[in-house]
């Protein structure tokens, strides 16, 4: 009987680590827990372009560099300043826009992809070893051609008809195998 009691704080327990374990993720490797998740919006784009780049979760000051625009500063209290590319940025190619908070000290990476060039494949550019990477959306120039996934016609009536024959089927079976089994206890 004490088995019965104990078992449903076990499983509090148990849920309880599980829940708590994924925050480790998010730890700096100094210990200290960070946020801090850097931006690039677009992250695809042409020499010229211009980018948003957000500072998502540094409470302080943001620097933001990179070889292909100047550095920009993110003031403390806001989330989000804009850069120039260059208009030499090399076609086909990844570049690392580093980002530091200032309020932490913590430094990531995001990759800025620079479009079009005679590459089919984006080539990274040397990015420090050091300093962690945070991901980032990349978007698809022209966008996503996706499938209709069965959106596509009409439902006719024999559909619905054949839908609501297995229902049927299916809850009347469930209701017999129900009702025996009754039937055998009794007797």
């Amino acid at each position: 009987m004490r088995a019965i009691r104990v078992a449903p704080l076990a499983l509090l327990g148990a849920s309880a680590l599980t829940l708590i374990a994924p925050s480790t993720a998010f730890a700096a490797p100094d210990g200290a827990s960070s946020t801090f998740n850097p931006t690039i919006t677009p992250s695809v784009i042409a020499p010229g372009g211009r980018v948003t780049l957000g500072a998502g979760g540094c409470t302080g000051e943001t620097t933001v560099s990179s070889g292909i625009f100047d550095t920009a500063t993110i003031p403390s209290g806001s989330t989000s300043a804009t850069a120039t590319v260059d208009t030499d940025a090399r076609r086909g190619a990844v570049y690392a826009v580093t980002f530091t908070c200032g309020s932490t000290g913590t430094s990531r990476n995001v990759n800025l992809t620079i479009t079009g060039g005679a590459t089919s494949s984006p080539t990274p550019t040397a990015t420090p070893t050091t300093v962690p990477t945070a991901s980032s959306t990349a978007l698809v120039p022209g966008g996503v051609r996706g499938g209709l996934g069965g959106s596509s016609g009409s439902t006719g009536t024999v559909e619905v008809a054949a839908g609501a024959a297995l229902v049927v089927a299916a809850a009347s079976g469930a209701l017999y195998f129900a009702r025996r089994r009754n039937a055998d206890r009794r007797h």
